[in-house]
């Protein structure tokens, strides 16, 4: 069960990124590198993200969310965080800029984790993108080109010089007003509809009792994509006819009868990994949207 990109998936599918040089968890403060943006995706995939990401982009683009999207037609900062999906896709050949990305164990292993991870501009919901003048378009890249260098050196404490680049990189960000020059889809309701279902599908199938499914309810599903639950419910009303909750039973009821038929995990075991707390509570609820019992249908 792929929950989201993870920094493995991230160097899988750009192993021109593969570090030679950094450990993927340093001495268990986890994970930082910076790259340039001048060999990056045309399009990236729609997707969580299991790291945290700040990119100063210079070229042309368009970045999409559930229900919005916004065009880049010049030098934009941009952070993303673990929970809301987002895509890229380039709209010119030139591409140019820096990104940074590091794992939450990096953010916790510093003394002023509160003033980074509670920033809006890593919170859900927020506007995290904004278009830097000239000075500070030169100030971000002098940055990014520091963390680059500071990458590759040898100083014992360059983690710690790399984290206080990054927290400048925040403030420097938080003293503008992030944009909210977002457009709506034409037809929004569709779109959180499809994103729902995608994801959705994407929590399945488990492949082993030793993973959990994370995405439990309605709520969980808003969350993760970044809308009030209302508007969810209302979107996957109105295009499928059925609720977010039904769809949700029906899919975790589908994978249930699957682990049932084609593993021998116990019953304690696909409870869990389905994400119910107690077996008991996995039973009656299968029996609820099935009619029998788990042990009936193996």
């Amino acid at each position: 069960m792929k929950q989201a990109e993870s920094v493995n998936d991230f160097y899988s599918r750009l192993p021109s990124h593969a570090p030679t040089h950094v450990p993927l968890d340093n001495a268990g403060i986890g994970h930082i590198n910076v790259f340039s943006r001048e060999t990056c995706a045309v399009v990236s995939p729609y997707s969580r993200r299991d790291f945290y990401k700040v990119s100063l982009i210079i070229g042309k683009g368009k970045i999409y969310y559930a229900d919005k999207w916004i065009q880049i037609d010049r030098p934009a900062l941009l952070f993303s965080n673990p929970i809301v999906p987002y895509s890229w896709e380039a709209e010119s050949e030139q591409q140019s800029g820096w990104y940074c990305l590091f794992t939450e164990d990096f953010i916790q292993h510093s003394e002023r984790t509160s003033q980074l991870h509670d920033t809006p501009l890593f919170q859900i919901g927020s506007n995290p993108i904004f278009f830097p003048n000239e000075a500070q378009l030169a100030e971000l890249s002098f940055i990014f080109q520091k963390m680059q260098a500071e990458m590759s050196s040898s100083y014992a404490h360059k983690y710690d010089v790399l984290r206080s680049y990054l927290h400048l990189i925040i403030h420097e960000a938080m003293k503008n007003n992030p944009t909210t020059n977002f457009h709506k889809y034409v037809n929004a309701t569709s779109r959180i509809s499809a994103l729902f279902l995608e994801l959705l599908e994407r929590q399945f199938p488990i492949d082993s009792p030793a993973l959990v499914l994370k995405l439990k309810n309605p709520a969980d599903y808003a969350t993760a994509l970044s809308l009030h639950i209302n508007h969810l419910n209302r979107s996957v009303k109105e295009i499928t006819g059925k609720t977010t909750t039904a769809h949700i039973a029906a899919r975790i009821i589908k994978e249930a009868k699957a682990l049932l038929q084609h593993t021998d995990w116990n019953i304690s075991d696909i409870a869990y990994s389905l994400g119910f707390e107690y077996p008991s509570y996995f039973t009656l609820y299968f029996k609820k949207h099935t009619g029998m019992a788990p042990t009936q249908l193996r």
